[in-house]
């Protein structure tokens, strides 16, 4: 755990990718992803630059089904959907390109804390006219709303430790 401010920052291989991410814990992971998610006539993957994008890789290679990576810098092609984003910690602009309107897509991600993420990410696939069909992330801090349901793998709380509260595995 460390500070940013005053929010406290827990630190995992699947949510930071330090100290290393083991395969076994990333496969265990994308595993129970696949067992809750719904795949059905799912066009893309979804995943938010950094920490989505492993995740996201490994369901991939496992489904047969194309990630599209939203990033965090700009690249100007055509249609791209530009989307401001506001974190327990920071703020940023997330940029998406490759969503067409009439896409199924999943979004998979590491951990949801605030929402603010998803709920970017939610309103940019909106404008792209994309259909979220289900979302899931490995780890759930509190219980932020992002306007629609979603799952996790784990439920934590945090105060000075990190605290399992619900597995959904």
């Amino acid at each position: 755990m460390v500070k940013r401010g005053d929010y406290n920052y827990f630190i995992h291989p699947i949510t930071d990718g330090v100290p290393i991410v083991d395969p076994a814990l990333l496969r265990e992971v994308c595993s129970a992803m696949l067992k809750v998610l719904d795949l059905n006539g799912v066009d893309k993957i979804v995943v938010v630059e950094a920490m989505g994008i492993h995740i996201g890789s490994v369901l991939s290679v496992m489904t047969d089904i194309p990630m599209n990576i939203v990033r965090k810098r700009e690249y100007k092609l055509p249609g791209e959907v530009v989307v401001d984003q506001t974190t327990g910690y920071s703020k940023g602009v997330l940029y998406i390109n490759g969503i067409k309107e009439g896409d199924r897509v999943v979004i998979v991600d590491d951990v949801v804390s605030t929402g603010g993420t998803l709920r970017a990410l939610l309103a940019a696939l909106r404008i792209t006219g994309a259909e979220v069909v289900d979302i899931c992330v490995a780890i759930q801090r509190g219980n932020p709303d992002i306007g629609r349901p979603y799952k996790s793998l784990v439920r934590v709380e945090v105060t000075e430790k990190v605290h399992v509260v619900e597995r959904n595995l």
